[in-house]
């Protein structure tokens, strides 16, 4: 099972329902963890339940919510500690040390930090790299409006004393409320759609979705297709 971990405090649930849906449409099994403190996942998945934790199926996506590990993730589906989840990618929302200690994200796992640049996403996002031992390859995942140079060299100066080495490619989602528009009217639908969203949104997850899974770009484009039609 190949982990990949979306770090930070920006909302980062509609993005990974996305890249998650075309990892399916892939033809992968894929397991989207929130270890958020907030949970955001928990609201915008139409199950409705009081549980503290639970799985549930959505849209050929296993949905994990209220876990601190696999282990306990193991424990609700009643396997061994030894056994191996059945799952290609564990795409895990982590937004604490804590969460990225527990959920064993390794050295070899893929990262993704997402942020937008208002102070309180950074400075609270980037706490997570504060603990580690040793600096870590992390892919840069920024919201922005402007995209202006200043913004990635204020992100490269909080940053400069923490154990992260970013890769040099950052990928751009610029601020539509086209965007946002369409990704409360995709909600309220309880389907995982793309439509009304920008070509640089869209161009955004094919982006990720080619990094998770190294699939050919025509490949990818063929499965947001797929999902564009829905």
């Amino acid at each position: 099972m190949n982990k990949v971990a979306f770090i930070g405090s920006y909302d980062k649930a509609d993005l990974m329902l996305y890249v998650a849906k075309v990892l399916t449409i892939l033809g992968k099994k894929v397991i989207l963890v929130d270890a958020t403190a907030l949970q955001k996942t928990r609201y915008i998945i139409p199950k409705m339940t009081q549980a503290k934790k639970y799985i549930t199926t959505f849209e050929n996506i296993d949905v994990a919510i209220g876990f601190e590990s696999f282990g306990e993730i193991k424990k609700y589906k009643e396997l061994e500690d030894t056994a191996k989840l059945d799952y290609d990618y564990a795409l895990v929302n982590i937004d604490s040390y804590r969460g990225y200690y527990n959920f064993k994200i390794q050295t070899e796992d893929k990262r993704f930090f997402v942020t937008s640049f208002d102070v309180y996403c950074l400075r609270r996002g980037l706490q997570v790299f504060k603990r580690m031992d040793s600096p870590v390859l992390t892919q840069r995942i920024l919201f922005s409006k402007d995209m202006e140079p200043a913004e990635v060299e204020y992100l490269n100066y909080l940053s400069k004393n923490l154990n992260v080495k970013w890769v040099e490619d950052i990928i751009f989602f610029s601020f539509e409320n086209g965007d946002q528009s369409a990704i409360f009217a995709n909600q309220r639908s309880e389907r995982i759609q793309v439509r009304g969203l920008s070509s640089q949104y869209i161009d955004g997850i094919l982006y990720i979705t080619e990094e998770i899974s190294g699939a050919k770009q025509s490949e990818v484009k063929k499965a947001i297709k797929i999902l564009e039609r829905v």
